[in-house]
C-alpha cells in the first residue's frame, strides 16, 4: 500500500518546482517532504524527483503523479456522494491538461476559463505542439490533452475534434521583397520563416506539399501565436497562422497569403485519461462543443 502523504509531497513538489515552495503549499517543513520522498523512493526502489532548480519528476515519478491526480478525482466523486466527508472550504482538485499554443490562443482559452471558473479545480495547463502533447498523455503527466495523434495512449480515450485551418501569410511589403517572382523552392530558400519552436514542423510540411521536395528554410524562432502574427504584420518573416487567428489582417490588407486557395488543415483529437470522474467528462463535453464550432467538421 502506498503512503498519500508523500505521494502528495511527491506531487507537490514535482507541481511548484521545489521541495521548499511544496512545504509552503502543503504546511509542513521541508524536512518533512524530503523524509516523505526518501521513503516512497526507497519503497519503489527507484528515484523519483530530479533535484534541479525546477525540481522534475523521473518518468516513475510522473506515473505516481498521474496515480495522485486520479485519486483526486475519484474523491471528489466520492464527497458527492457522501456530502459528510467534505472538507471545509471545499478544496479545490488539481487537473492537469495538454493543448497546442495555437489552440489555446484561438478557440480553447474559452473554454478552459468558462469551465475553471465554475468547476472546482485548479487547472495545470501545459503547451506544446500538437503533434507532442499525446507524449504528456503517455508518460502521465497530464490527464487530458488537445493533440494531433488520434491513436490513442494507453489508458486513454480519444475523440476527435475537427480540423485546424493554417495559412501561410505575410506582410504586402514582405511578399514583394521576397516572393515578386513567385512562391518556389528557390525564394522559400531565402525568405526568413517562423517557427514556434524546434518541434514545429508544420512550415516545413507545407513547403514540402508545395515543392515536392524538401527545402531548408531560414527561421526565426518565437514561441508565441500572437507573437507570430505581429512578426508576420511587420515583416520579420512568414509563417503558417491559425485563420481565426488573422482573418482580420487579411481583410484590411496587413497579411497576404503567399499562395492562395493553398490552406493546410490539421486535425485536432481529444484524449483523456479513462478516470470516472465528472470533472473530466464535463471538461470533455464542453471542450468538444467548443471544437463543433470552432473547427472545420468533416461532412
Amino acid at each position: 500500500m502506498l503512503d498519500y502523504a508523500s505521494l502528495s509531497a511527491l506531487a507537490a513538489v514535482v507541481r511548484e518546482g521545489s521541495f521548499e515552495r511544496a512545504a509552503h503549499a502543503l504546511h509542513v517543513t521541508p524536512s518533512a517532504v524530503s523524509q516523505r520522498i526518501r521513503l516512497l523512493e526507497e519503497r519503489v526502489g527507484c528515484a523519483l524527483v530530479i533535484r534541479e532548480q525546477p525540481c522534475r519528476a523521473t518518468a516513475t515519478g510522473r506515473r505516481l503523479c498521474q496515480h495522485v491526480d486520479r485519486v483526486r478525482l475519484l474523491e471528489h466523486e466520492l464527497h458527492g456522494e457522501l456530502p459528510a466527508l467534505e472538507q471545509e472550504g471545499g478544496a479545490r482538485v488539481p487537473l492537469p491538461i495538454a493543448v497546442n499554443a495555437d489552440s489555446l490562443a484561438t478557440w480553447f482559452a474559452p473554454v478552459l476559463t468558462a469551465f475553471a471558473a465554475d468547476a472546482p479545480v485548479l487547472m495545470d495547463v501545459a503547451v506544446d505542439d500538437q503533434d507532442h502533447t499525446a507524449e504528456w498523455m503517455r508518460t502521465g503527466t497530464v490527464l487530458a490533452a488537445v493533440t494531433g495523434t488520434a491513436r490513442p495512449s494507453s489508458g486513454c480515450n480519444v475523440r476527435s475534434l475537427g480540423s485546424m485551418r493554417y495559412l501561410a501569410a505575410a506582410s504586402p511589403a514582405f511578399v514583394e521583397r521576397y516572393f515578386a517572382t513567385g512562391v518556389g523552392a528557390q525564394s522559400l530558400s531565402v525568405a526568413p520563416s517562423l517557427l514556434f519552436n524546434a518541434k514545429d514542423e508544420l512550415q516545413s510540411r507545407w513547403v514540402q506539399r508545395l515543392c515536392h521536395q524538401h527545402v531548408e528554410l531560414p527561421r526565426h524562432t518565437l514561441p508565441s501565436s500572437h507573437a507570430f502574427v505581429a512578426a508576420s504584420v511587420t515583416g520579420m518573416g512568414w509563417g503558417l497562422h491559425p485563420e481565426a487567428l488573422i482573418q482580420e489582417h487579411l481583410k484590411d490588407g496587413t497579411l497576404v497569403e503567399l499562395v492562395p486557395n493553398n490552406a493546410m488543415d490539421v486535425p485536432l483529437y481529444w484524449q483523456q485519461a479513462r478516470a470516472t470522474s465528472s470533472l473530466l467528462d464535463g471538461l470533455t463535453r464542453k471542450v468538444l462543443a467548443a471544437a463543433n464550432t470552432a473547427l472545420l467538421q468533416q461532412g
